[in-house]
């Protein structure tokens, strides 16, 4: 373990300071200054080695935490990234994304704050690609066999990378311009930097994975065309399904869903397109909705130069300290202050809990000039309004951050026919086949909208079960079954 007294010695949970607000919002750059090795192997010396640790089965990758912890403790940073690699393909992604249900699970977390382990993972990972300790892993033998992946989020890209590895040819398709699918277009540059997704890419280039982009599966090719030239389809096209604002006014121009506007800013960051067709500037936003889109939606807007954001949220505040009916080693839910809330509050914007939106309003135009809402009591009334709390706000542009409802259905999934389940998300055994034989289904478009850490640990699962069936054994990692539900 690493030192078995650590946590005596340092009781006090550390992390890097992001940078300054007022700097930080005139550019897209992520937010955290560096950290310094010595500071990061004291926090990894606080890992107690448990003796049961839970902190693997709150990460749904079972990630080898302690071992880690320990490796960087004791400066042996090389074997540390193996060790991390043996059960995640890309924790540069997790390590700045995930929402650490490993940190929830922690032991350490019952009576003081947990292990900095989201932390340790991207120090590991990114000191290991600035040493060169990243190669690629082509494999030794090729199968013959070949596997279509459709889509390149995490899902797509851990399954890819694995199936490459064990000798297949592996073609990802992936009907944006760009590969990464939310990594590169989704998630904003201030979160995660798009070099991250470029390097990975370029490793998995090198091992022979190919890639093909601005191709629709079920309009530019077929899906009967798709299973005759491959022996094995992985269904990894997200759940890109948004859930819309059913009330009136919602037709106006200048109300978005978060995924119209935020892939826009994207490009300009990465300097594909010079203007945003969708801007902030100098406009009083709105943004509904309380969660990571939501946030990745307000950092954007106040980077753009809004003129004032508001933030809405139907649920009540969340508490600050672990609530009585979500005991450790759960995940609880917390209030919040991600970096973009810190950006919203030190430019005055409210964070509104327990509202509803009832409608916008627009001028003579047809653009959207004020929203009105209320205030709700609930959930557990079903957030009934509150009488005399109508009102109106400015809203010069609206940012719907309101969650998915499952994968598209029209095109692929229509032309394979495979079976959906009742919420519109495609059906699998405990094998991640689909009901049409050869094909298969991992993250998001089979489990709904979840967690970065269950994409890559689906990709990786489904890998597996695509190897054994297609050569009759499998040297990949045992899948976790898709009905799996960790502690956290």
């Amino acid at each position: 373990m690493a030192d078995p007294k650590g946590f005596l010695k340092v009781t006090q949970r550390e992390l890097p300071a992001r940078r300054p607000v007022d700097v930080r919002i005139r550019d897209w750059k992520e937010v955290y200054e560096d950290f310094q090795r010595p500071t990061l192997e004291r926090q990894a010396s606080r890992c107690m080695d448990c003796g049961i640790p839970f902190c693997h089965q709150g990460c749904p990758l079972g990630n080898l935490i302690p071992e880690w912890n320990n490796l960087v403790y004791k400066q042996d940073w090389r074997q540390g990234i193996e060790r991390l690699h043996a059960t995640n393909n890309f924790p540069e992604f997790t390590g700045r994304l995930c929402p650490a249900p490993c940190e929830t699970a922690c032991v350490l977390g019952i009576n003081q704050d947990p292990v900095t382990i989201k932390r340790v993972e991207v120090e590991l990972i990114d000191r290991a690609f600035a040493e060169g300790w990243v190669k690629p892993q082509p494999p030794a033998v090729k199968t013959g066999k070949k596997v279509a992946v459709i889509g390149s989020g995490p899902a797509g890209l851990a399954a890819a990378q694995q199936l490459t590895r064990a000798g297949h040819d592996v073609v990802v398709y992936e009907r944006s311009d760009a590969l990464g699918g939310l990594l590169r277009r989704g998630i904003p540059e201030f979160k995660m930097e798009k070099r991250h997704v470029e390097r990975r890419l370029d490793q998995m280039r090198a091992e022979g994975t190919v890639f093909k982009t601005g191709v629709d599966v079920g309009v530019d090719i077929t899906a009967e065309e798709l299973r005759a030239e491959y022996d094995a389809v992985v269904l990894a096209g997200g759940a890109t399904a948004w859930r819309d604002l059913n009330v009136p006014g919602r037709e106006a121009k200048g109300v978005h869903q978060a995924m119209e506007y935020l892939p826009i800013a994207n490009q300009v960051a990465e300097g594909v397109i010079a203007e945003p067709t969708i801007s902030a500037e100098g406009k009083h936003v709105v943004v509904i909705g309380g969660g990571d889109t939501g946030a990745d939606c307000i950092g954007t807007a106040l980077r753009q130069g809004a003129a004032s954001v508001t933030q809405l949220e139907i649920m009540p505040r969340p508490p600050e300290a672990r609530p009585g009916h979500q005991p450790w080693p759960t995940f609880p839910i917390l209030f919040k202050m991600e970096s973009a809330h810190e950006e919203l509050e030190a430019a005055g914007g409210p964070r509104v809990y327990a509202a509803n939106t009832l409608g916008f309003t627009a001028d003579e135009d047809g653009n959207v000039k004020s929203l009105r809402l209320v205030d709700v009591e609930g959930p557990s009334t079903g957030f009934k309004p509150i009488e005399g709390s109508e009102r109106e706000i400015p809203a010069e542009l609206v940012t719907l951050s309101m969650g998915f409802l499952g994968p598209q259905r029209e095109g692929l999934l229509e032309q394979l026919g495979v079976e959906l389940d009742g919420r519109g998300n495609v059906v699998r055994d405990l094998d991640y086949r689909t009901s049409v034989d050869g094909v298969y289904v991992a993250g998001d478009m089979g489990r709904g909208q979840s967690l970065i850490v269950w994409a890559i640990a689906e990709g990786r699962s489904a890998a597996s079960r695509v190897d054994q069936d297609l050569q009759g054994s499998t040297a990949l990692p045992y899948p976790i079954p898709p009905n799996a539900r960790p502690i956290a």
